[in-house]
């Protein structure tokens, strides 16, 4: 609640007052390409081994961790080699869950079904060594060498990942972006829908693998259905320009409403010029000012939207106040 008055208050005073910063809104490169980029891991799969479901998993996909965890350990007092179960011990530690938070003794749990195999716990552990954990300092070799033992078997994160390490020029490294490329198709062939974006940009931009608008377009539409953000954003700007793909503004403008509301400031930007212009949509100077006011407290800022909004009529100030609140309750 207090988030939301906050950007309600942020988007009222933005509202008539011209930015002395002229911002020229480009698209986002591959989030791969970042120094920082995204390591969220993916959903925890039912067992390494292939196997259905079990207790143990079960019981934390209901919220039950405490469960989890005592049915994890009952299993591996029964078979010491159990590595699906010390990986869920792992992600139990790691996130705080039913005990308090230890990223060192879930590194361990993690190591621990790493060396058995486990390609989850590979993927987990690489994670916390690149990131630095509380007790666990980075370790960008050691978090390299665990990624490869997960994609060594296929998993989608480890080999995303990989593709974001191949791009990264910290410390002197140059770029590899051929490696990076074939990182982030292999990525989006296991399931990975960030690899799907990275490889999608990759193709539009001809960096790594030869230029091709309808492939790009292609792998970014899959990111966007699968609702990668920065995808969505990618994909409307394709569609609505006719860029390796036939020409639909109509389904831009919604793709580009859909990513607007969950708050990227690029896809709010171009819904702010679309409404100030009349351009496939009605011209409605309140949207576009409620949509600018939204992206400038992303840290967006456009003189031009400034300059266009900040005359608005009583009942447009009225109603844009209206737009903003409605969005922040929804």
């Amino acid at each position: 609640m207090i988030r939301g008055l906050l950007l309600l208050a942020a988007a009222l005073a933005a509202i008539g007052v011209a930015s002395a910063q002229t911002s020229a809104p480009g698209l986002p490169g591959p989030r791969a390409a970042s120094s920082s980029p995204p390591l969220l891991p993916p959903p925890l799969p039912p067992r390494a081994d292939g196997k259905p479901a079990d207790l143990a998993f079960g019981a934390y996909q209901r919220g039950n961790f405490l469960v989890a965890l005592r049915e994890a350990e009952r299993r591996l007092d029964e078979n010491t080699r159990d590595a699906a179960a010390m990986t869920l011990i792992g992600v139990i530690y790691r996130d705080g869950a039913a005990t308090g938070k230890n990223d060192l003794e879930a590194s361990r749990w993690f190591r621990l079904a790493s060396n058995l195999g486990d390609p989850q716990a590979a993927y987990e552990l690489g994670v916390l060594l690149l990131q630095g954990a509380n007790g666990l300092p980075k370790d960008r070799d050691a978090a390299k060498a665990q990624f490869e033992r997960a994609a060594a078997q296929n998993q989608g994160g480890a080999l995303y990942n990989l593709g974001v390490m191949a791009l990264d020029d910290a410390d002197g490294r140059k770029p590899d972006f051929a490696a990076a490329a074939q990182y982030f198709l292999r990525a989006a062939k296991a399931g990975n829908d960030d690899g799907a974006y990275s490889y999608g940009v990759m193709l539009r931009e001809g960096r790594g693998v030869p230029r091709d608008m309808a492939e790009g377009a292609r792998w970014l539409e899959r990111a966007s259905d699968a609702g990668i953000i920065a995808g969505q954003v990618e994909f409307a700007i394709m569609l609505f320009n006719g860029q390796g793909v036939p020409k639909d503004q109509a389904r831009a403008v919604a793709i580009l409403k859909v990513a607007a509301a969950k708050g990227n400031p690029i896809a709010q930007n171009r819904l702010a010029h679309l409404y100030a212009d009349g351009v496939v949509v009605g011209r409605d100077l309140a949207r576009a000012a409620a949509w600018n006011a939204f992206a400038k407290s992303g840290g967006l800022q456009d003189q031009s939207l400034d300059v266009a909004t900040a005359n608005l009529t009583p009942e447009e100030r009225s109603r844009f106040t209206r737009i903003v609140r409605g969005t922040l309750a929804n």
